[in-house]
């Protein structure tokens, strides 16, 4: 015997069309495409069982969209709430000074730039307050940056 459901997706006539809307064109990202597709058979009294089967995707993915919809609304239930955490300490101005930095000829008395050599200049130069050298190597390595190949630098493919 199938269990009641918790959360019951009751869809007005305008978020129903809301989410056809947001089905049949293409200029959705994929996951808010699938969650409007979950409503809209959760709305036809589709079990949780039945739409996992349909579309391929988890029960608890189900359940959670109904959830979603039932405490926070449509645009809870389709799209991902802000996440949380420190935000990022370096621009994209600043990642791209390090990264024009490490373009240029290395200092006098190195034959190339090291990472450690790298954050030091950054922090001399102005270009941020501080910097450990393992964030220098993660902005280069965003930037597919090589300190050693002839013609290096961000551009390089």
């Amino acid at each position: 015997m199938p269990r009641p459901l918790l959360y019951k997706v009751d869809l007005s006539p305008e978020q129903e069309q809301t989410l056809k809307a947001i089905t049949t064109k293409g200029t959705h990202k994929a996951r808010v495409m699938t969650r409007a597709q979950i409503l809209l058979m959760a709305h036809r009294q589709l079990g949780d069982l039945a739409i996992k089967e349909a579309l391929g995707i988890s029960v608890q993915m189900v359940q959670s969209i109904r959830k979603h919809f039932v405490l926070g609304g449509l645009d809870a239930a389709l799209y991902d709430a802000p996440h949380t955490g420190r935000p990022a300490k370096f621009t994209g101005q600043d990642r791209a000074a390090i990264t024009a930095l490490a373009c240029r000829e290395a200092p006098t008395g190195h034959a190339q730039w090291s990472i450690r050599l790298l954050a030091e200049k950054a922090v001399e130069l102005n270009v941020v307050d501080g910097i450990a050298p393992s964030t220098v190597f993660y902005i280069l390595k965003k930037t597919r940056s090589s300190r050693t190949a002839k013609g290096s630098g961000a551009s390089r493919s």
